[in-house]
């Protein structure tokens, strides 16, 4: 009896949920607007670009504060993402910080690639558990043109580095558009088996900044599932709650698919995941509207709980989503470019 009475009196977390009843369970944090790439489905004309004051952005002592709370009401999963995560100085001692918090099972990034294999072996010692690295093309003026930068060579070096010092899930991710590379999927596929990393394919959309995205670009996950068929055999592994991906494994066993299909099929019923900006606002949806903004609250106040309880109310009001839109090109009437969210 006692025993039970002693687990009865531990304070349980008070978990992020919103109305639709969803709990929060992963985070993702941008730690810069910046990027030296300027990719057309990302970014608006670079040379327009006004980029955020240095002092704008949340230190690491604040990230760190921010992720302690989100994690004590139950955020499991961080992923630490820009623009570009590795053009933030010391990003790898970020990492190591947040890798020590309690009950945070892992930390992974998404990255262009650009400084990848530098920083690889630094980012593995510092509790980095995997990457996710975008790759848009095989072609090296197609990378150019899609990604603004002449540097695919260089990412495939990244890639093979991010392999050899094991760092696990190694995944690419990749847009496909509708006249630009929609004719490399079975060519990024095959890179993806050669190297046993898993690939992941994206539905365009409405985020570019540049505003070129229509319905007809966009390449849907059925299509591309169609065009991989059409040279393996893949058998469904599903979508597993909360996660963005449906998976595919290939009949041999090496690699794997995942289509993610927030336009054709959306997957907002099970959503987990907030996002927070280098600026410190929260967005519990990647089509959401209204900025929560967290950076008053940090640095003007030492109360944890505070802060906790902005949050709570924040998350209580998440969109329903995308899926409920009655269509996002007329529901959203001023697109924003993703490098400012956080991919």
């Amino acid at each position: 009896m006692s025993s039970l009475l002693t687990q009865a009196s531990v304070p349980q977390p008070k978990l992020l949920v919103d109305t639709k009843g969803r709990v929060a369970a992963k985070l993702r944090i941008s730690v810069t607007d910046r990027c030296n790439f300027a990719c057309l489905f990302c970014m608006p004309d670079k040379s327009a670009m006004r980029w955020l004051p240095s002092a704008d952005l949340l230190s690491f002592d604040e990230i760190e504060r921010v992720t302690r709370v989100f994690v004590a009401m139950g955020i499991t999963k961080v992923r630490i993402t820009g623009g570009e995560p590795l053009l933030r100085n010391g990003v790898e001692g970020l990492v190591k910080r947040l890798t020590g918090i309690h009950g945070l099972e892992s930390v992974d990034m998404t990255t262009n690639g650009f400084f990848l294999g530098p920083k690889a072996q630094a980012l593995k010692a510092a509790g980095l558990r995997g990457v996710t690295v975008s790759l848009h093309s095989l072609r090296e003026d197609r990378f150019a043109k899609i990604s603004g930068l002449d540097a695919l060579p260089r990412v495939l070096e990244s890639i093979s580095e991010a392999v050899r010092v094991g760092l696990h899930p190694i995944k690419i991710n990749s847009v496909a558009i509708r006249g630009y590379n929609d004719d490399e999927v079975l060519d990024l596929v095959e890179y993806a088996r050669k190297m046993n990393v898993a690939i992941r394919f994206i539905e365009f959309m409405p985020l570019d900044g540049l505003d070129i995205w229509d319905q007809h670009k966009m390449v849907t996950g059925h299509e591309i599932l169609e065009t991989v068929r059409s040279r393996y055999s893949i058998l469904p592994a599903g979508r597993s709650n909360g996660e963005t991906a449906s998976i595919w494994k290939f009949a041999d066993g090496r690699s794997e698919l995942g289509v993610i299909t927030p336009m054709s099929e959306p997957f907002c019923d099970d959503c987990d995941r907030l996002r927070l900006t280098s600026d410190g606002k929260l967005l519990s949806c990647l089509f959401d509207t209204e900025y929560h903004d967290l950076k008053p609250i940090l640095r003007n106040s030492d109360d944890d709980e505070k802060l906790a309880t902005f949050v709570r109310e924040a998350v209580w009001k998440k969109p329903e989503g995308v899926g409920y839109m009655p269509w996002i090109k007329q529901g959203w009437k001023n697109p924003r470019n993703m490098n400012a969210i956080g991919g």
